[in-house]
């Protein structure tokens, strides 16, 4: 059963760390077998008050993989670099 990861900005400071932490964890999220579906385009909010700057959503075979990923040697860094540069609320959900 799919899982996804859904990433929500809320604040950033350092747009240059941004930019390298996307790039990294590019090939990061490939190396455990995931998939961008969502990654910062246009975002409406349709109800309620919460407004992230940016949101990423990231598929992956099942809740292992996701985890797999998240908690990786290989992602580790990059999580901190991430954290150093913003504020972002991270969930994973199971698919249907």
């Amino acid at each position: 059963m799919p899982a996804y990861v859904i990433a929500c900005v809320t604040d950033a400071w350092d747009q240059d760390k941004l930019v390298e932490y996307r790039e990294r964890n590019t090939a990061a999220v490939a190396r455990h077998g995931g998939r961008f579906v969502a990654r910062g385009g246009r975002q409406e909010i349709l109800e309620g008050g919460y407004e992230p700057k940016r949101v990423v959503i990231i598929e992956f075979a099942d809740l292992d993989a996701a985890r797999g990923w998240y908690e990786s040697d290989d992602y580790a860094p990059l999580r901190e670099l991430r954290q150093s540069a913003s504020k972002t609320d991270i969930l994973v959900a199971e698919g249907m």
